[in-house]
């Protein structure tokens, strides 16, 4: 299979219980047609990923407990890759279709979903994922009159096979050409730095109304901050959990990160308003035009939006800055998620530590003559064969169990190294950023906690500094250069997790691993048996069933492979508050 024509979605942070779906609770279907689209979101022709010829895809929404069932058809005439969160990655021929079928049980918030391979984020792919509150359970705030998506993300107009091949060539990437906002290019706020004729995103509100927005950076590598002229952000509720409400006048918005925030339109409209997300922790002068530009319109607005943009954190002597916004967001330890129990009854402070890992980055380095990047010297090599499958079968020599706890002290290596998690265990891992830019990391699979981050190298003494109360619940958290962070994470969720980069570029070249988490029991409670239609790669080809290729290219109701994931699952972290 050509990496270049593989295309893989992953939902991420969604969470999907490992049972049968009840019959009981409602279904909920969509259908994706995939296809390439040409678009010029920043005045520049190029090839992006559409969903139903939306650029971006579709919202899905769902409510706690639904049946969900997403039909995905590929129309590119290219070999599709669908699988389980990124390591179980198989072609599905072109004119084949896929359907997921699981349960959103015991989960609530704000995800999005996108293409995982290859870069192909950096060509669209991507979508909303919203799983309500059921009726019976309040969600901590009055009703928004509305609801709002807002992807955020950094934008090269080169196609992403093109940025694939820089970082084959041991490139970098360079400086992002631009930020969109819902795929849309920049308001033309500045004639020098936005030409003419760039279509941009405008969010359309009536004064005196309260909104939610769920804001979603999407992008390659970039951190952004995003604020809204003369509005404050009530921050509501981050990846699943409910948060401490608090007002921000900006954010910093991580890459892969979500978060909502109540909005009040409570200005006079005397012109619309700017809504910005500009590039964090770079030379602004040099990256001013890494600047997404979109307008807030009041219904009663009485002009255009003009003059200078509001202004982002002048923080650059201030390292501290962002880090202690981060610090600020806190768990709403009184408000019931998906179930009627309290968040803060899962004391989590109060739990032993099991196992401990220090994970170390640092800048891309050759390896055998190949630029890679590593965790603690080791740089991930996918498998041919699904790290799970292997296990059911007992195939040795697929991977290896021997991911180091501490960073290795000799050279870096390129392995299919697997961290070894217990059933049941409570792991404590330090994410330690040796490298000189911002990584956000995400661990699929499982909410985990954000206990504690500074400046400098991590240590015991550093325990001392945890947050071990309301400490944030969530998938995905930022460390920053020089500094740790540290996580605490209940391993109560069977199957093999991948924890990884969010970073583009550094994900392609090898900044990643996978926690594996079996049950030594036999029992059909936590993980069922492989579905009748599993597809079978690598060792296990052999094993694959015969598939009938549908000759409709264009329906995407035709021949069906149905993946039931309750037993493997995009990307699925078991409800922790149960």
């Amino acid at each position: 299979m050509a990496s270049s024509r593989a295309l893989f979605f992953c939902v991420i942070n969604v969470s999907l219980l490992l049972t049968l779906s009840s019959a009981a609770d409602p279904f909920v279907s969509y259908d994706f047609e995939v296809t390439y689209i040409t678009a010029s979101p920043l005045g520049v022709p190029q090839q992006v990923i559409a969903i139903n010829d939306k650029f971006p895809g579709p919202t899905i929404n769902v409510t706690t407990n639904n049946n969900v069932v997403v039909n995905v058809w590929d129309s590119t005439k290219e070999e599709f890759v669908a699988g389980w969160c990124s390591w179980h990655k198989l072609s599905i021929p072109p004119k084949w279709n896929w359907t997921y079928q699981f349960q959103v049980k015991d989960q609530i918030g704000s995800f999005f979903y996108f293409p995982s391979l290859h870069l192909q984020r950096a060509a669209g792919g991507f979508g909303g994922f919203i799983v309500n509150n059921r009726p019976i359970i309040p969600i901590p705030f009055d009703t928004p009159h509305g609801d709002i998506v807002v992807f955020i993300g950094d934008w090269y107009t080169r196609n992403h096979t093109d940025l694939r091949k820089d970082l084959d060539d041991g490139k970098d990437l360079g400086m992002p050409d631009g930020v969109l906002i819902n795929g849309k290019g920049p308001y033309r706020y500045n004639d020098t730095l936005v030409p003419d004729g760039i279509d941009y995103e405008t969010i359309d509100v009536h004064p005196g109304k309260t909104y939610r927005l769920r804001v979603h950076n999407v992008g390659v590598s970039t951190s952004l901050n995003f604020r809204i002229q003369s509005h404050n952000l009530l921050l509501a509720e981050t990846e699943g959990s409910y948060t401490v409400q608090q007002n921000y006048t900006s954010l910093d918005i991580h890459v892969g990160q979500s978060y909502s925030f109540l909005v009040t339109m409570d200005q006079n409209a005397s012109t619309d308003y700017y809504i910005v997300a500009s590039a964090r922790f770079v030379n602004e002068s040099r990256w001013q035009r890494v600047t997404g530009v979109a307008i807030l319109r009041y219904s009663n607005s009485k002009g255009k939006a003009h003059g200078p943009l509001p202004p982002a954190p002048d923080d650059q002597y201030d390292k501290t800055y962002s880090m202690n916004q981060a610090r600020s967001i806190r768990w709403n330890v009184s408000a019931s998620g998906a179930r009627p129990n309290p968040q803060g009854s899962f004391r989590y402070g109060s739990i032993n530590v099991t196992e401990i890992y220090v994970l170390k980055n640092k800048p891309p380095e050759k390896i055998d003559g190949k630029r890679r990047a590593t965790l603690s010297g080791i740089s991930f090599v996918n498998p041919s064969t699904p790290i799970r499958l292997a296990d059911q079968y007992k195939l040795k020599g697929v991977y290896k169990l021997d991911f180091p706890s501490k960073p290795l002290t000799g050279s870096p290596r390129t392995e299919t190294s697997v961290i070894n998690g217990t059933y049941r265990g409570f792991m404590e891992v330090i994410l330690q950023n040796n490298d000189t830019k911002m990584h956000t990391y995400h661990m699929s699979g499982y909410a985990f906690f954000v206990v504690g981050m500074d400046y400098g190298d991590w240590s015991e003494n550093s325990r001392g500094t945890y947050n071990k109360w309301d400490g944030i619940a969530r998938a995905t958290t930022q460390v920053y250069p020089g500094a740790w962070t540290a996580i605490l994470v209940s391993l109560d969720n069977v199957g093999v997790w991948n924890l990884r980069t969010e970073n583009l570029d550094s994900w392609y070249l090898g900044q990643e691993t996978y926690v594996r988490v079996v049950n030594p029991e036999a029992t059909n409670k936590t993980e069922l048996p492989i579905p009748d239609n599993a597809l079978f790669c690598g060792a296990l080809s052999k094993l694959q069933k015969p598939q009938v290729i549908s000759s409709d290219a264009t329906s995407i109701s035709g021949n069906r492979l149905k993946l039931f994931f309750n037993w493997l699952i995009v990307c699925a972290w078991i409800h922790i508050f149960q």
